[in-house]
């Protein structure tokens, strides 16, 4: 089994980009690898709860998100730097995720088979 990692950067809405980094790692894991996502930059947005883009006619990204454990997608993780840097804690998102610092992101770098920037 391989460790993916596929690492997000961008806000949930505006483009595609959030929501093929959620596909992808969906689609790695159902040939039975091991995957796990890192929300880093803009891509903190995607976990903030009370997320409604209704308006933009969007689909929910964060409710997609909650399916993530059902696939075996269940270690999220969220850089530390970016959320203080957009003024948010852990407790302003509606999953349940590891905050990393900086150090800690290095080291799930290296623990991995392939690491995907979306």
């Amino acid at each position: 089994m391989k460790r993916f990692l596929v690492v997000t950067r961008t806000a949930p809405y505006g483009s595609a980009a959030a929501k093929e980094a959620t596909d992808l790692a969906l689609a790695a894991a159902l040939f039975d690898q091991s995957v796990s996502m890192l929300f880093i930059d803009d891509g903190v947005f995607q976990l903030l709860s009370h997320q409604n883009p209704k308006e933009i006619r969007q689909k929910n990204l964060s409710a997609i998100h909650q399916a993530l454990p059902l696939y075996d997608v269940d270690q999220l993780f969220v850089c530390q730097t970016s959320l203080a840097k957009r003024g948010l804690s852990s407790a302003d998102l509606a999953q349940n995720v590891q905050s990393l610092d900086t150090l800690e992101i290095r080291a799930l770098f290296s623990e991995q088979d392939h690491i995907f920037h979306v």
